[in-house]
């Protein structure tokens, strides 16, 4: 059955990263700057980067080890995703190619909710 089972999730892999690379190879034909790199002939890792606008980041990597979708912004970390969560972000990345979104009309991907520092909204109440 676990030999089932980690055959299924090394191909799941190499589907994801052949996915990875169709995505990349079409926002790039969309005018993003968008690479995937993948080490050796099998597969099972890849690198995917896209930049959404000036100073804004995606990176999703996977491999045998794991799966992380992270944003940023102007060299910050804005969300790291893991595993089922960050390949469903994927799929706003998908909506891009979809819906022909230009990158000068690209809006961020985030969909977490901003932090409020309650200080700093005490300065613009008071």
């Amino acid at each position: 059955m676990f030999l089932r089972l980690a055959e299924q999730h090394r191909q799941f892999v190499q589907d994801l990263v052949m996915n990875l690379q169709a995505l990349a190879t079409v926002l790039e034909q969309r005018g993003y700057l968008a690479s995937c790199y993948t080490c050796g002939g099998q597969m099972n890792s890849a690198s995917f980067m896209v930049s959404l606008a000036e100073n804004h980041l995606i990176r999703f990597l996977v491999s045998d080890y794991g799966i992380t979708w992270t944003e940023m912004r102007d060299d910050r970390e804005l969300m790291k995703l893991e595993g089922a969560e960050a390949i469903s972000q994927l799929q706003e990345l998908g909506n891009l190619v979809k819906f022909r979104v230009q990158p000068s009309e690209c809006r961020p991907v985030v969909t977490a909710k901003p932090s409020i520092n309650v200080s700093s909204t005490e300065e613009l109440v008071g």
